[in-house]
């Protein structure tokens, strides 16, 4: 665990997948119940196949799991799934990580907290609303509202709300690539869905970490 990082910071930004919940296996029951809609998707969608996109926009997704759909099947298919997903996950939600209220109760008394993510939009309201979370948060960006890549997103919030000093928590490289790009200072974490070996200020295996670091 890393040292004290304490009076740092003014603001915390989080990612979501990886790093607040995982919903990998309701997204794939709901982009299977897709599948099931469409006749040119050649195998099932499994929660393996969702895990590792996880991170990826959701343009991206749909690119790197289909390569051999053309994009009028692509675009098809992944605006299907996207309805299926946001009514999945509001019937079944996602699974919590561990500590988590505590975590964003504690650090929502010391510091103004984000959501920065590249899901679609819906996503991140379904987030909140499952877990009801929102009242933790000053403000949140997807992918889904502009269209735009993460570090864009992070640095539209930076600037939004006149931040000074925020940190980054997410659990991929590409997490730690946005934040470069963003010129925010990165925490791992090590328990979600990716590996990141060099760059982050901290790395946790857990919030409760997080709370202690912070």
């Amino acid at each position: 665990m890393a040292t004290s990082l304490k009076n740092k910071f003014d603001s915390i930004i989080f990612d979501l997948d990886g790093t607040l919940w995982d919903s990998t296996a309701t997204v794939a029951v709901a982009w299977q119940n897709a599948k099931q809609q469409v006749d040119y998707i050649n195998d099932d969608i499994t929660q393996q196949h969702v895990r590792s996109i996880t991170g990826l926009t959701y343009t991206s997704i749909f690119e790197k799991l289909f390569p051999y759909l053309n994009d009028e099947l692509r675009a098809d298919f992944r605006s299907k799934c996207a309805v299926y997903e946001i009514d999945t996950l509001n019937n079944l939600g996602g699974d919590l990580y561990p500590h988590l209220e505590e975590a964003l109760s504690y650090l929502a008394g010391k510091y103004q907290l984000f959501l920065v993510s590249n899901c679609q939009s819906g996503y991140s309201e379904v987030f909140f609303e499952h877990g009801k979370m929102q009242k933790y948060f000053t403000g949140y960006q997807c992918f889904g509202t502009k269209g735009q890549p993460k570090h864009e997103n992070i640095k539209d919030v930076v600037a939004d709300f006149n931040l000074k000093a925020p940190v980054y928590i997410g659990d991929t490289q590409g997490d730690y690539e946005a934040t470069v790009k963003a010129g925010v200072p990165f925490i791992f974490a090590s328990y979600g869905f990716g590996k990141v070996d060099e760059g982050q200020i901290a790395t946790i295996d857990g919030l409760d970490e997080l709370v202690e670091i912070l």
